[in-house]
């Protein structure tokens, strides 16, 4: 494979720069360069113009209102928003439940979820992990019993990411106890607002509400809200976390940080000498630039075949695994190269309009609070753990 952007794509790189340039305003691009907390009204604004623009579901079929970009496309948009300091876009309509939809629903509900998630009057957030089953997903007990025209759902999730900004949320239900317990669970959507829903915050190490715990009490559900077959939900999950686990490659993410840590550690001094300059910091500085620049490269592999219709196998599990790994180590070398200024932490800074005396310089802000946040990535879409073993099952046999 090239590595090299060819003409066209060169030309596509320079169009997305300019739409940053034109449509990205500097209050957002400000807020997630300072790690300033973004409502839900920011993350709406930002959807909207990607939304205009015909960029907002880039992996969709044209037919349904996506961009349909290739792997290198989206691979140049990533790098670029991250480089702009564009806000994310809420992954869990656009990128995890769609693709199900479009693979697995009914043309009902493709024609009707499909368009809502585009312009913004559906959020949706992802009901997988609970009590007692994260990584081991096949032990889930939220239960969905057939009564007529309906489901009734009883049962809690957890970890559930901005549940408290959802208008639905998309769950795995358990639906029967016979047989292996992959083979008695459903996919199903849940409208928020249905009596009986109840979500609780967890407040995060750095003060963020980010996830919520979600019960449901008799929660009644109808039969049409059921995804593809009862009792074939493992197959979806399965399905989506392929995708989910290719995107937490966060090579864009990690590129983004890359460069600021490497800003932090030429600003800092050490022994009348930039940081950058003091050999063990600049191995280490190497040493995860080499590890980050060759899993760019094993990244657009696996893109590129998915693009020829192929899903991601354990190659996702590699990039999820060495990913967070690598991420995580930007984080560490970052707050290593603050020193004193990366130890204090006041969530109250995070808030946009904060004007109170600075604790360190401003590039120092959202280091702690990255760091603690990103401790998340060996865990969510499967430990690390388990995508260790499901390589060693699918690769080596084991």
């Amino acid at each position: 494979m090239d590595i090299n952007y060819n003409s066209e794509e060169i030309v596509f790189r320079d169009e997305v720069r300019a739409f940053f340039a034109e449509k990205l305003s500097p209050r957002l691009s400000n807020k997630v360069k300072f790690g300033k907390r973004l409502a839900k009204a920011d993350m709406e604004e930002w959807q909207k113009e990607l939304n205009d623009r015909g960029w907002l579901a880039p992996n969709w079929p044209k037919e349904w209102g996506g961009a349909e970009w290739s792997a290198v496309q989206n691979h140049i948009f990533d790098e670029e928003r991250w480089a702009a300091n564009a806000p994310q876009i809420m992954p869990f309509g656009l990128g995890m439940l769609a693709p199900v939809l479009i693979k697995f629903g009914s043309e009902e509900q493709k024609s009707h979820y499909l368009p809502r998630m585009l312009d913004g009057t559906d959020w949706w957030c992802q009901g997988y992990s609970e009590p007692g089953a994260g990584s081991d997903l096949a032990s889930l007990r939220t239960k969905a019993e057939r009564d007529g025209d309906h489901y009734i759902v009883n049962g809690q999730k957890t970890w559930t990411t901005l549940g408290h900004f959802a208008d639905w949320i998309f769950c795995l239900v358990r639906t029967s106890n016979e047989g292996k317990r992959q083979q008695g669970i459903s996919f199903l959507m849940i409208d928020m607002n249905s009596p009986g829903i109840e979500v609780r915050p967890i407040i995060l190490l750095d003060g963020e509400h980010e996830v919520n715990e979600v019960f449901f009490d008799n929660v009644k559900v109808p039969v049409e809200n059921l995804v593809g077959e009862e009792n074939m939900g493992w197959t979806y999950a399965k399905y989506l976390l392929t995708h989910e686990r290719t995107n937490t490659a966060n090579i864009g993410s990690s590129l983004a940080a890359l460069a600021s840590m490497k800003e932090i550690a030429s600003r800092q001094m050490k022994n009348g000498k930039p940081l950058s300059q003091d050999p063990y910091f600049a191995a280490r500085i190497a040493k995860v630039e080499i590890d980050l620049r060759a899993m760019q490269t094993t990244n657009l592999r696996v893109l590129v075949d998915a693009d020829s219709g192929a899903a991601p196998g354990p190659e996702s599990s590699m990039l999820k695994v060495k990913g967070t790994i690598i991420r995580q180590e930007i984080n560490d070398l970052a707050r290593r190269a603050l020193g004193p200024y990366a130890l204090p932490f006041s969530s109250e800074a995070m808030d946009e309009g904060y004007n109170d005396e600075p604790i360190g310089p401003d590039y120092a802000n959202p280091i702690a609070s990255e760091y603690f946040n990103n401790r998340k990535l060996s865990i969510f879409a499967g430990s690390n753990e388990i995508q260790r073993n499901i390589i060693s099952k699918t690769k080596l046999g084991l």
